[in-house]
């Protein structure tokens, strides 16, 4: 058995990723390796106010939970938009129906959990800009691909007999 891991009491790093576009900036720390997990992930974030954890989007062939620890994260989902509260667990199926995203829209830092079942090769949709991303989890970035849906071919295109 691995040491407990507190997510009271993790120190998530100060700085944000500057490589991501304002709006996306948001410290993170992975949990997996401090607990020796390896086919579940969990993600802690530290949401400073006016950013979100990513775009709205789903997953297929992958499911994820969201755990809200500390503040106040607003959620979109298909339904619509809701604030959260700690101790609130959400989960978010594989599909359409599963569509998320969370966002702080308070004036004081949000603590959120994602885990996530890490399924290779992971696959989302990105509804708000018709994008679909394939890459493999924990791998290098070389195969992974990010289209417009509308770039889509037929089975058959630039196939021969």
């Amino acid at each position: 058995m691995t040491k407990p891991f507190n997510l009271f009491d993790a120190v998530v790093p100060d700085e944000p990723d500057t490589t991501r576009p304002d709006g996306f900036r948001r410290p993170r720390l992975q949990i997996g390796p401090f607990v020796g997990a390896s086919r579940i992930g969990a993600t802690l974030y530290e949401l400073p106010p006016g950013q979100r954890i990513c775009p709205y989007h789903y997953h297929y062939n992958d499911e994820e939970w969201l755990i809200v620890i500390e503040g106040r994260p607003t959620l979109r989902t298909p339904t619509g938009e809701r604030k959260l509260r700690p101790g609130d667990v959400v989960a978010f199926p594989e599909g359409p129906k599963g569509a998320h995203d969370t966002s702080n829209r308070t004036d004081i830092p949000v603590r959120v959990v994602l885990l996530s079942t890490r399924r290779k090769p992971a696959v989302a949709v990105y509804p708000d800009s018709d994008k679909l991303a394939v890459w493999r989890l924990g791998e290098s970035d070389a195969d992974a691909i990010i289209v417009q849906r509308s770039a889509a071919v037929g089975y058959w295109e630039g196939e021969a007999p």
